[in-house]
């Protein structure tokens, strides 16, 4: 099996896992914010928000190391997983008293603490099946990381219909991501220890400085982004309420669904590119990122403008009319997920050849304008204030990443982007004017033709050319 045929494999494996995962999360987010109503929904999203922040803490980027030193040098998977373990649930203890003093110190009421403590916990736990995870990726063993996540939102979703059949309280959403992240761990424990146990495991004391140092950049990166992803929504519940997070959070939730694309090829990649780097193959980089890139756009521009044309019915027809305000973060929101789609490549190329420090600061400088916008915005334009803080963050985050990339010599040529590009944009055009004649006829149907029109004009452009077309015929086999 070839490189591309292995990359394909692992991108569909990954990639087919995800759209079950984000299906089932899609109806997860329905469920929870219809029967939870936006204050409800606000509370739960933003222990969701303050949870992802301190689950960083709970790994410190020990999980994106081991996919890369173990897909480099498979034998010491033993000595990274054992030590990297015990030092996760040391951290784990830790964090979870940081949380305590931190809600304390912002100032909830008693429900809000106490969902935030229980989602708190369950990040500890879901934090040693992600690095589990990591083992498998690794181990470019894509299938029980898919299974994994599949099972998690299948408990997940279960949990929720149960929980909205039975009528019972935000308290008992809470508690269903613990039960979740404690089934899914023990799953990840037992295809570990029947697969991949026979490897031996050398707990090292003196292992643990080096490694964490060379980890931490990792986690800062993680720390960063996760603060400018979800800081907006602890601001948000702080300077406007329960109530405005829950419809900001609606649209922020939908955009998760368009991550899947990005998300199951980085996983699949990451051990690809970083061989790639350790075998001095530069130029097979180089041409790896510029069809990671040209793909991005391929679906990234046409998901921006179809979103932000179609963003009213969406939100209607998924939440309700309650949550008529979520129309606007939508159309604006989608564009910052763009911006993700434009740089995803070049993140996942610096983090492949030893340049995560270079993310780090541009991340951490990322955070602090995000603060500084959302502190701007917020008092006066609530949510939506929110949302251009976001949108400008990721703009300015992945274009000076790349920017970056291309003075290091790994970009791709400014000509080849420009053409590429300018077919993408033909066969956006064709498919907005297709969308604004007709956006009143039935949205399902509306959508399916749109997605027909815009890659029949993309194949007429030669926006598809003859290496995609070699590519799919590796991939075929």
């Amino acid at each position: 099996m070839n490189t591309v045929q292995k990359i394909s494999k692992n991108v569909g494996l990954v990639f087919v896992s995800q759209i079950l995962t984000y299906v089932l999360a899609f109806f997860t987010v329905i469920y929870t914010a219809r029967y939870l109503g936006a204050g409800g929904f606000g509370i739960l999203s933003l222990a969701l928000s303050i949870g992802s922040i301190f689950a960083v803490f709970m790994d410190m980027g020990l999980s994106t190391l081991i996919v890369r030193e173990i897909s480099r040098d498979k034998s010491l998977s033993g000595k990274y997983i054992i030590n990297s373990i015990v030092m996760k649930l040391i951290l784990s203890i830790l964090t979870l008293g940081l949380v305590v003093v931190t809600v304390h110190l912002l100032g909830y009421n008693p429900l809000e603490s106490l969902i935030i403590y229980l989602i708190a916990i369950s990040m500890a736990i879901s934090s040693f099946y992600i690095f589990l995870n990591a083992v498998f990726q690794a181990e470019e063993k894509m299938e029980y990381l898919s299974l994994a996540n599949i099972l998690n939102s299948i408990i997940l979703l279960a949990g929720t219909i149960l929980g909205v059949y039975l009528g019972l309280s935000i308290v008992y959403f809470a508690l269903i991501y613990i039960f979740t992240s404690i089934i899914v761990l023990i799953y990840c424990v037992t295809v570990y220890v029947k697969k991949f146990l026979n490897i031996k495991l050398e707990l090292d004391l003196g292992f643990w400085k080096p490694t964490l140092r060379e980890s931490w950049s990792f986690g800062l990166i993680s720390l960063s982004y996760m603060l400018y992803t979800y800081v907006d929504s602890i601001m948000l519940s702080i300077l406007k309420g329960a109530e405005a997070v829950g419809w900001y959070s609606a649209s922020y939730r939908l955009m998760y669904i368009a991550l899947i694309i990005p998300n199951a090829i980085n996983i699949a990649i990451f051990p690809v590119m970083s061989r790639l780097y350790t075998n001095a193959s530069k130029n097979s980089l180089n041409l790896l990122n510029e069809r990671y890139f040209k793909y991005m756009m391929v679906l990234g521009i046409p998901l921006g403008i179809g979103t932000s044309l179609l963003a009213k019915p969406i939100i209607l027809l998924l939440y309700g009319t309650e949550y008529y305000p979520s129309i606007i973060t939508l159309q604006i929101l989608v564009w910052a997920i763009v911006f993700t789609f434009a740089g995803a490549s070049y993140i996942q190329l610096l983090q492949s050849t030893n340049k995560q420090l270079i993310i780090t600061k541009i991340s951490l400088v990322c955070l602090v304008l995000n603060v500084i916008l959302n502190l701007i915005l917020i008092p006066s334009y609530s949510y939506v204030g929110a949302s251009f803080a976001t949108i400008a963050t990721e703009a300015v985050l992945n274009g000076y990443i790349i920017y970056v990339t291309y003075k290091l010599g790994y970009g791709t040529s400014y000509k080849v982007v420009l053409k590429d590009l300018s077919k993408i944009f033909v066969a956006t055009v064709t498919m907005t004017i297709f969308i604004w004649y007709f956006i009143n006829l039935n949205f399902f149907v509306v959508v399916a033709v749109a997605i027909i029109i815009y890659f029949v004009t993309l194949y007429i452009v030669r926006g598809i050319d003859d290496v995609d077309i070699e590519i799919l015929k590796q991939i075929r086999g």
